[in-house]
């Protein structure tokens, strides 16, 4: 397999270069965010929703409540989903939230518990 390339040719008068733009704005456009953003909100809030149980809930403790719901979710898949690294489903949200006591939204990032 052959891949080519091309390269286009633009007039000049179309370009615009950085010195048209302000010096505050040559530093907005390649200034990285040194927070990511995180895209799943849900693995925040079960680990709060953890924490806030008297006595706070382990992940394995947590498992446990979820197994007694029917929802099979090991430690391993809470320790995933509190650190982003695994989507929650939507029945599982469900189990989530009825197993830390808290609604739904709340898990999906209302402040209303």
């Amino acid at each position: 397999m052959v891949i080519v390339a091309s390269v286009l040719e633009v007039p000049a008068y179309q370009c615009s270069s950085l010195e048209q733009f302000s010096a505050s704005t040559r530093r907005s456009l390649f200034q990285v965010s040194k927070t990511p953003f995180r895209k799943n909100i849900v693995g925040r809030r079960v680990a709060e929703g953890r924490q806030a149980c008297k006595p706070a809930l382990t992940q394995d403790a947590l498992s446990g409540k979820l197994a007694r719901l029917g929802i099979q979710l090991d430690r391993a898949a809470i320790a995933k989903i509190e650190k982003d690294h695994r989507h929650v489903l939507d029945y599982e949200l469900k189990a989530l939230a009825k197993a830390l006591g808290v609604d739904v939204n709340w898990l999906l990032g209302d402040d209303k518990r």
